[in-house]
């Protein structure tokens, strides 16, 4: 579904990605590992079309269509959603409106605001707070709700376990495989080891703008300790 090949991506004159490959493909889970300024989060803003960074090289493609140079709106008409780091909420804007800015609140089609709040009761106890009334793993749950509110096929989650207690990490890895079950393809780039191994099916790792290993969920190259290594910690 989403084929990244050979990516350079730049800030002004300054190269952050030195040629990254990655692939993610349908009713999977991919998980982008890798330190604090490898790189991740230009690769996720990359494939979403968000400037900066500026894609000089290399070609991106969902479904066969080209996405580089496309403007992010257009991306999400394509069916790829972000959740991004920090939430990016709103904050003078209440639950409800934070579903219903791209989907009136009487639709049927695709992910609806009831379907939402299933998923996320929490969200439905809160609807009339605003975006900077609610406790991080809110506001988690509200990233993930918009974003399914554009009915993707595609979902990019930037660190989405950022700043969470143990218990709201294991609640976003549960609704992450609730994701996949749906059917959805989702790209995970997070530094959390262990949580990003509980829910992925292949593992990328990105070292100063270049993927340096991919492994298999359960492979040898996919325990702690082959990873870590990778990742410089180890």
């Amino acid at each position: 579904m989403l084929e990244v090949r050979a990516i350079e991506s730049f800030y002004g004159a300054a190269q952050v990605l030195h040629g990254a490959s990655l692939n993610v493909r349908a009713h999977e889970v991919v998980a982008l590992l890798g330190r604090n300024g490898m790189g991740k989060t230009t690769l996720v803003r990359s494939i979403m079309g968000l400037m900066p960074p500026r894609v000089a090289r290399g070609s991106i493609t969902w479904n066969g269509t080209e996405l580089v140079g496309l403007a992010p709106h257009q991306i999400a008409r394509l069916g790829v959603a972000i959740v991004p780091q920090g939430r990016r909420l709103f904050p003078s804007l209440t639950v409800m409106e934070h579903l219903t800015c791209l989907k009136p609140a009487s639709s049927k089609q695709g992910w609806t605001v009831a379907r939402a709040l299933e998923l996320f009761p929490r969200l439905g106890e809160r609807a009339g707070h605003r975006g900077n009334q609610l406790s991080g793993g809110e506001r988690q749950m509200l990233a993930i709700a918009r974003a399914l509110m554009t009915d993707p096929q595609l979902i990019l989650m930037d660190e989405p376990s950022e700043g969470l207690a143990p218990v709201m990490v294991q609640h976003v890895e549960t609704i992450i495989a609730e994701l996949k079950r749906d059917g959805l393809a989702i790209l995970l780039v997070e530094q959390n080891l262990f949580s990003a191994l509980a829910v992925a099916d292949r593992v990328f790792v990105l070292d100063t703008g270049c993927v340096v290993h991919e492994a298999a969920a359960g492979s040898d190259g996919a325990t702690p300790a082959s990873l870590l290594r990778f990742l410089g910690v180890g």
